[in-house]
């Protein structure tokens, strides 16, 4: 049988990370979706402790943009016939308003646009791989919203304090979980399913641009307070678990994977199919990359086979692109 193929985001720390090495101990083949090229090698290095035969391959691109989200999903999709699991894992805690080059809010466009943006490149590839699934990570801050106008909240442009971050935060997360639960009326559960989590808190390095949070993650990691292995543990289970796998629609628990209703202000179908709608707009009136921007793919060589470039491109640098730190994101 072939080797299963699993495509993760923001799997270079936290509970992406954790998540990498179980499906990898799985017998999975990665496909990670990455925007720092250190960050990748590091996380290259670890795998290869974890089976000797791992087989991995690094797309790089900042989930931040729509365009390059609908680029690596296209590249993904031409590079692999299958794929089996898709996991938006990818996530940003940021404590000001911060606006990307295509004129989004960042904390929106990495924790909801992209990971919508890139689903759908992959959509058709995922039904072509029946039994498929995707795993969306939300999170309990969902809880904290009291109310969404898909329309002006996915354009929100206005300034937040560090206090007020936390419900912009949250704003995206259930907007993760309305997602899910269209996107599974819209998809045959006999083909894609499509849940998502809340995996508890994590000390993940999600928050590291909150002064102190250094101190505070050792502190709490001493304490063996928010172990992100536990978090990490759902997400798993929702990708391999057999009991998944005729499941959709589904928001459950880290704690034993208790099912949960989807936060009041965005439970109604109604809603949901209203920002699914809104999505749509603002992806397609979102330019089409520059085709002569490249993001290249790096590949850990297999049993008998030579690091080497990728052939279609030649080299491994990432173009247009921050330095290689992912600041406050698990992205």
């Amino acid at each position: 049988m072939d080797q299963p193929v699993a495509v993760i985001t923001g799997a270079t720390s936290g509970l992406g990370r954790i998540t990498a090495r179980e499906l990898a101990r799985s017998g999975y083949r990665l496909v990670v979706v990455a925007r720092s090229r250190s960050r990748a090698d590091a996380l290259l290095a670890e795998l290869s402790s974890v089976a000797e035969d791992v087989r991995v391959e690094v797309f790089l691109a900042d989930l931040g943009s729509v365009r390059q989200a609908r680029r690596v999903g296209r590249q993904i999709a031409a590079r692999y016939e299958r794929v089996d699991v898709l996991v938006n894992n990818a996530g940003l805690h940021a404590f000001s308003q911060r606006t990307t080059a295509e004129g989004l809010a960042e904390m929106t466009a990495v924790n909801y646009l992209g990971p919508f943006a890139l689903t759908r490149e992959l959509t058709d590839t995922l039904l072509r791989s029946a039994p498929a699934r995707i795993v969306n990570v939300a999170s309990e801050a969902a809880r904290q919203v009291r109310g969404i106008d898909p329309a002006a909240d996915l354009r929100d442009l206005a300034p937040y304090t560090r206090r007020g971050s936390m419900a912009v935060y949250g704003r995206t997360k259930l907007m993760m979980i309305m997602w899910t639960q269209e996107l599974a009326r819209r998809l045959d559960a006999d083909k894609v399913t499509v849940n998502c989590c809340d995996p508890g808190f994590n000390v993940t390095g999600l928050g590291r641009d909150l002064p102190g949070s250094a101190l505070l993650e050792r502190a709490l990691t001493a304490l063996h307070v928010g172990d992100p292995r536990k978090g990490a543990s759902i997400i798993v289970r929702l990708a391999t678990d057999p009991a998944f796998g005729r499941s959709s629609g589904g928001y459950v628990s880290v704690r034993d994977a208790t099912p949960l209703p989807c936060p009041e202000p965005g439970r109604a179908p109604e809603t949901q199919l209203r920002l699914w709608s809104e999505t749509v707009a603002v992806l397609d009136g979102t330019p089409a990359e520059d085709e002569s921007e490249v993001v290249d793919q790096q590949r850990r060589p297999g049993p008998g086979e030579r690091a080497a470039a990728d052939p279609s491109t030649g080299r491994r640098q990432l173009r247009g692109a921050g330095p290689g730190d992912e600041g406050g994101a698990d992205r």
